[in-house]
């Protein structure tokens, strides 16, 4: 994953005043994550320190600072030893030496998953180890002596797994009478495509599909024959704050506002989603299964409210694994990949769990939640599907049965599609374009940025296509004919016009890439985007991903010509051939029907005046494991 130096970093800290998780970053200026209500006991942890380094709140809630003159040029308060990080102070030192002669994170990392811990405490040690980025990523360092297995907390999956292609065979859907089915999808129109078409699959088995996301996409959902539902949020509003903040930790006090707000109306509007008629034609709904993606908050509890099934579905990886770490988290050394993913959990619980709470008490009428007792040791109920190609990650040999690597899920778009004449004119003008956009996402400089693309095709002798997206690309000062502008255009057509492709490495824009075999150059703005740059530069089909913010003329005419190799050429045709008898779809439709329970679950006692049997961990707050 990048590793930006020029990032600020900033410290997760806990006002023992208000109880509230607060940002502290290189410039005294304190940033509020959110209004978190914290239960239980034990001190908070507050910020001291100065300014001249990366903070990370230390032993007893005091902040160490990472000094430049460490010699660590990588930003990660690292000695090199990937050791805790040295006090200003010869008694701090001496305390921090002691701690490590007795790997001292084996037994934070046990502590903070112990459910007779009070969460104060739990949040406390969090500090101890880790560091929240500027770039919105989850960084932490383990001692170099530490051993896998005093790291393995559980993953609330069994083991078992394996890195072979799984061949999701059709299951026996006799016995699964025809249901009514609502996909809660938030996101761009990238993370909607993929459930377009797995819902119009599901039609086919003879299911009621309903596909409930943002407003924005309402025309493109009712042209595929589902039925749709408005979800809150306005996904250009998210774009624009996670490419601002770099993920889900809002970089501004100024930002929170936007953050909750979005939040909030994602939320609440979940289980109209779920059991509202349909609101043209009035036609009653009632879900008897939900599918939804992490990122629809609430999608587990209204499940839980409904007492329906829910299986879960995204692009990226989201289930702990000692194979790769989370895709928001730095973290070099694999011992720690699988902390990392709990680590990550708790930072985005904090900040969600109050509206959580508020969503489960007045809306669902169920208790509240607290991760004060989690439960990872026993493998969890609710399945997960991932859609991405297994020939591009494998699936973790420690993902156990109820897991599926489905595949890439593609939406066909191109057999219908009418190109414009003067485009297919263009095409058929020279050579092979290299295609270059961001899609929904927008551009900081789309001038500047404009400017160095039309400048590398010019060095590289290339033609080249812009997509203007919602980045606003594609101002010229003067026309060039080895350019074309244009807006939307399936990638499923478009991409087997190109000789390459640069962009910003969703999962599905990257998937379209490597299935027309085009060599692909990432630029990642955030999130599981560096993720995705990464495994396509293993695979040896593009260069190693250029970070947004070291966009240059440079970098980016270094990657077209990496990509112009034909050893790199072979490569993308190589992957193409293996992903070719993929069907994404069909393995997302035969894994819901496989996990599908064939018994109804039985009732959790957990209204309001019945007391509550257990509570609900991270992992079942975003991905239904409860």
């Amino acid at each position: 994953m990048a590793n930006n130096s020029d990032h600020s970093s900033r410290s997760l800290s806990m006002s023992s005043g208000d109880n509230s998780v607060d940002l502290v970053d290189d410039n005294h200026s304190e940033k509020r994550f959110s209004d978190v209500a914290i239960e239980g006991d034990g001190e908070g942890v507050v910020d001291h320190g100065d300014s001249n380094g990366e903070r990370v709140a230390g032993s007893e809630g005091v902040s160490r600072e990472c000094s430049s003159a460490s010699g660590s040029s990588s930003g990660n308060c690292s000695n090199g030893n990937n050791k805790f990080l040295e006090s200003s102070t010869s008694n701090h030192l001496a305390k921090v030496g002691e701690s490590k002669r007795h790997n001292p994170l084996s037994k934070l990392a046990a502590k903070l998953f112990d459910e007779t811990v009070p969460l104060k405490k739990k949040l406390k040690w969090l500090n101890r180890i880790a560091t929240v980025k500027g770039d919105g990523t989850v960084q932490f360092d383990v001692p170099g002596d530490m051993k896998t297995s005093s790291l393995d907390l559980g993953t609330g999956v069994a083991s078992g797994g394996s890195t072979e292609v799984e061949q999701l065979d059709s299951p026996d859907v006799d016995d699964l009478p025809p249901m009514q089915i609502v996909i809660l999808i938030v996101g761009t129109r990238g993370d909607v495509q993929p459930f377009v078409a797995i819902g119009k699959r599901l039609q086919e088995y003879g299911h009621r599909v309903r596909l409930a996301t943002h407003r924005n996409f309402k025309e493109f959902v009712l042209a595929s024959g589902l039925e749709f539902f408005p979800l809150g949020g306005d996904p250009k509003v998210l774009a624009e704050y996670m490419v601002k903040n770099k993920g889900f930790l809002p970089s501004e006090p100024s930002e929170i506002p936007v953050q909750r707000k979005q939040m909030r109306d994602i939320i609440f509007s979940l289980l109209p989603a779920c059991k509202d008629p349909d609101p043209e034609s009035q036609v009653p709904f009632t879900a008897d299964a939900i599918i939804a993606n992490p990122p629809a908050y609430g999608h587990t509890h209204v499940a839980e409210a409904l007492q329906v099934p829910i299986h879960i579905f995204f692009t990226m990886p989201w289930t702990p694994t000692s194979e790769f770490p989370h895709p928001l988290s730095r973290v070099k050394q694999p011992v720690a990949y699988r902390l990392s993913y709990q680590v990550v959990d708790v930072l985005i619980w904090l900040g969600i769990r109050d509206l959580i709470n508020e969503f489960r008490k007045k809306t669902l009428k169920l208790r509240p939640v607290t991760y004060l007792k989690p439960s990872y040791s026993a493998p969890p109920d609710t399945p997960y599907g991932y859609i991405w190609s297994p020939h591009l990650v494998a699936k973790p040999k420690d993902w156990g049965p109820k897991i599926d690597v489905v595949g890439f899920c593609f939406l066909d778009l191109a057999s219908t599609y009418e190109p414009p004449k003067d485009l297919v004119e263009w095409l058929g003008k020279g050579q092979k374009p290299i295609y270059i956009g961001f899609g929904s996402l927008p551009v900081q400089e789309p001038e500047k940025m404009t400017k160095i693309i039309v400048q590398a095709l010019e060095l590289t002798g290339q033609r080249g296509i812009i997509n203007k997206g919602w980045g606003g690309l594609g101002n010229l000062a003067e026309p060039k004919d080895f350019v074309y502008l244009l807006d939307n255009v399936p990638h499923d057509w478009l991409f087997l016009q190109c000789a390459a492709v640069v962009h910003h490495g969703g999962a599905g824009t990257t998937a379209a890439g490597l299935k027309a075999a085009c060599p692909t150059a990432i630029v990642p703005f955030f999130g599981d985007q560096p993720f995705w740059g990464e495994q396509v530069h293993a695979k040896g089909v593009g260069p190693s991903p250029i970070p947004i913010e070291e966009f240059t003329l440079e970098k980016l005419t270094s990657a077209i010509r990496f990509m112009l190799d034909p050893k790199v050429k072979e490569s993308a045709v190589e992957l193409a051939k293996a992903m070719e008898n993929e069907d994404g779809v069909a393995g997302a439709v035969n894994a819901f029907h496989k996990q599908f329970p064939r018994k109804k679950p039985e009732p959790e006692h957990s209204e309001l005046h019945k007391p509550q049997k257990s509570h609900l961990s991270i992992r079942g707050c975003f991905l239904g494991t409860h």
